[in-house]
């Protein structure tokens, strides 16, 4: 159901090309990989992304289980339906929000803890709910609950943002039971190269079809990034498929980079009908209906 394979290398240096299969498709490797944060891109319609020549969304589990919610995007028939996308989804974990949004977050070994940064509520994310989040809503490639540390920060913390997130990885391959989902681990450590190593080494004891390189674009200055994604893929770019920003010699990644778009203001002449969110939230056909 999951296939990776290296179609071509390059002679003078560790970069390659692949293909990785899934279930909605093959995604060619390197690739730029669009962010749907909220299951849409901004300001585009589906076969308007699709016409870019995308081959694979990304989704952020945080920012959805807070809305729509998993429960109903699994009555709309999950993530591709409800996205409107036909092709690959992976969908991250929200690890990434416990540094973004740091200010709100409490985090022990057992979960993370939020304040909703829309209404306050309480939000506790597990690795067992963060998996079960994901299955419910049955992106194609799914990830681990990590810890992303900050930078810059004392090499004591990011060794037990290491620690936490090997260990949290270990409990999401123990909760995932979807075959039809390709689970990948996150290899964290900041700049320092031993824990990165040290991260790798422990991950892919789990054997996971795909590893991706976090704790990037955290405040560091550009150039510190080659002290993460080099050492990272020299780990890991003998084992399946890996993921990374997509910068020169990373062997076997997707290219992962937001997209920053404004807010679109969107009219309908139709001004019969409320347009508030949560009065059609349950709809799957256009207001004007």
């Amino acid at each position: 159901m999951f296939r990776f394979e290296i179609t071509h290398r390059d002679s003078s240096s560790s970069a390659r090309t692949g293909t990785f299969l899934t279930p909605h498709g093959t995604i060619e490797t390197p690739v730029f990989m669009p962010v749907g944060t909220r299951g849409a891109i901004r300001g585009l319609t589906p076969q308007m992304v699709h016409d870019t020549g995308t081959t694979i969304l990304l989704a952020n589990t945080y920012h959805l289980l807070q809305r729509p919610g998993p429960e109903l995007i699994a009555q709309w028939g999950g993530l591709h339906r409800f996205m409107a996308w036909d092709g690959p989804i992976l969908t991250d974990s929200g690890g990434y929000q416990v540094f973004s949004l740091a200010d709100l977050a409490q985090v022990d070994d057992e979960a993370v803890v939020f304040r909703s940064h829309l209404d306050g509520r309480r939000i506790v994310m597990t690795p067992q709910s963060v998996i079960e989040t994901q299955n419910l809503i049955g992106a194609d490639i799914i990830m681990v609950l990590d810890q992303c540390p900050p930078y810059p920060c004392d090499k004591e913390i990011v060794a037990e943002a290491v620690r936490r997130t090997v260990d949290w990885a270990h409990q999401c391959r123990r909760h995932h039971h979807r075959e039809d989902q390709a689970l990948f681990g996150i290899v964290q450590g900041g700049i320092e190269h031993d824990l990165r190593r040290q991260c790798a080494e422990q991950l892919l004891e789990f054997q996971f079809p795909g590893y991706a390189i976090g704790g990037l674009s955290v405040g560091e200055p550009p150039r510190t990034d080659d002290r993460r994604i080099g050492p990272t893929c020299a780990f890991v770019a003998g084992g399946p498929a890996s993921v990374s920003d997509g910068r020169r010699d990373a062997a076997g990644h997707f290219g992962i980079r937001p997209t920053r778009g404004g807010h679109v203001r969107l009219c309908t002449a139709d001004a019969k009908r409320p347009q508030r969110p949560r009065v059609h939230r349950h709809r799957t056909c256009p207001t004007s209906e």
